[in-house]
């Protein structure tokens, strides 16, 4: 995991990109780790599922990475699970940091026993039985929701879900959320020494202005007074 990703999360990634008007690619709402509380950050290792776990294992023969999160689309199906117990081992043997999927997984039980931090949908027990044919982009690209995402990306995960953000974008956005959590961090200090989060952001102050400019936005007014709730 990235060392600069360790006090951070994905919502102050998203806030992030938001602040600096990088493109903002979350997972779908509703992914979440197998096991509450691991956290994932790691170069994307994409690949689209077919309906066989041939193409994970090329993925980690041909391009994988120590450190790399494996990146699997299929579709955000709901009739079959993609990956188990067996896939997950590989990609632990080939190095790869964790597992995030646009669909289902199965092998509950022993995906907690692994520990490998991997990302789904939910599970189900039926596996695939189905065999598509194989697309030119099956180890290039892979789709998550109205996402592409490829080997030039980054993956963040969390309880909170699955942001993606581009490599050349990268140093920009974990500064910003390093910024922001400092900043939030602040805040929540002074409201547990009594300082109401109204009086920080000069809430009455805004409501006055509002009133005279009703464009006047309380995003706009944090900015201004340097408060970090919302972007």
């Amino acid at each position: 995991m990235p060392k600069r990703f360790a006090e951070l999360s994905t919502p102050l990634v998203a806030d992030a990109c938001v602040r600096l008007g990088v493109p903002l690619r979350a997972a779908p709402a509703g992914i979440l780790p197998v096991l509450p509380g691991r956290r994932l950050a790691g170069r994307a290792l994409p690949v689209r599922h077919y309906g066989s776990v041939d193409v994970f294992l090329e993925a980690f023969a041909e391009h994988a990475a120590p450190g790399d999160v494996l990146v699997i689309d299929n579709e955000g199906r709901r009739d079959e699970a993609c990956i188990g117990d067996l896939a997950v081992l590989e990609a632990a043997a080939a190095g790869v940091a964790g597992v995030v999927v646009w669909g289902l997984h199965r092998d509950t039980p022993d995906l907690v026993s692994i520990g490998l931090p991997v990302f789904s949908y939910g599970s189900y027990a039926p596996g695939p039985v189905r065999l598509d044919p194989r697309g030119p982009e099956a180890l290039s690209t892979a789709l998550f929701g109205e996402h592409t995402v490829g080997p030039d990306d980054v993956v963040f995960a969390d309880d909170d879900g699955v942001v993606f953000v581009a490599r050349a974008d990268l140093d920009e956005v974990l500064g910003t959320a390093e910024s922001l959590f400092r900043t939030e961090r602040n805040q929540a200090e002074r409201i547990r020494a009594g300082e109401t989060l109204r009086d920080q952001t000069r809430f009455a102050e805004y409501l006055e202005r509002r009133a005279l400019d009703p464009e006047y936005s309380f995003r706009r007014h944090l900015r201004e007074v340097g408060g970090a709730i919302e972007e």
